[in-house]
């Protein structure tokens, strides 16, 4: 039996995870939890095999909890529902290894399928994803959004190189280039323009 968690948005009724999946005999929902609680103290004391998450974040705000999830529970799958129409909703270009990609309007067959692959040790990109992620010409990088949205939560130079292992000349490179690449005048109102045009939330 595959134990399957479910994460999603506070108030957001996006895909219905649980329904699609109760019927497979060989896979069993856990429970359903909103994605901003403590995802992995939650996930722990439930043990899944594969987590789901259907959220309106970006795959840059959702790398850093799947690799905590994946440190913390070393045998469990991440599987991210997203909607390549939606900025920030494409896997990064460079090789996300702690989390998986398939499309917010799978069959129920192929999330099935999917869940299943994850849990034999697979990953999966969906190739429409893929294929989108490779040829879209997105203006912020995934890393320029992730030290942004740091940046966002209040998160100093130096705290955000030590969270991203990364120096703080790289920090503040990443910075200056999503403040060029906006035409802000500064940080505060590139985070303001970033945020305005939904790439953050």
């Amino acid at each position: 039996m595959i134990g399957l968690l479910v994460v999603r948005d506070t108030g957001y009724y996006g895909v219905p995870v649980r329904q699609l999946l109760n019927a497979q005999a060989d896979i069993e929902v856990l429970g359903t939890i909103p994605f901003d609680t403590d995802l992995v103290g939650r996930a722990a004391t439930l043990s899944p095999r594969v987590i789901v998450i259907d959220t309106e974040y970006m795959v840059s705000q959702v790398l850093p909890v799947a690799a905590e999830v994946r440190a913390a529970l070393p045998s469990c799958s991440v599987l991210m529902l997203c909607d390549p129409s939606k900025r920030g909703m494409l896997p990064p270009r460079r090789r996300a290894r702690d989390l998986s990609f398939l499309l917010k309007d799978a069959s129920e067959t192929l999330l099935a399928d999917s869940v299943r692959r994850l849990a034999a040790g697979e990953r999966i990109v969906h190739p429409r994803l893929q294929t989108a992620s490779l040829t879209t010409d997105r203006e912020l990088s995934t890393r320029e959004l992730e030290v942004l949205g740091l940046a966002a939560e209040g998160e100093s130079v130096s705290d955000i190189a030590e969270r991203l292992y990364l120096s703080g000349g790289t920090v503040r490179n990443y910075l200056s280039t999503v403040i060029s690449k906006t035409g802000a005048r500064n940080r505060l109102d590139a985070i303001r323009i970033v945020r305005k045009n939904g790439w953050l939330h």
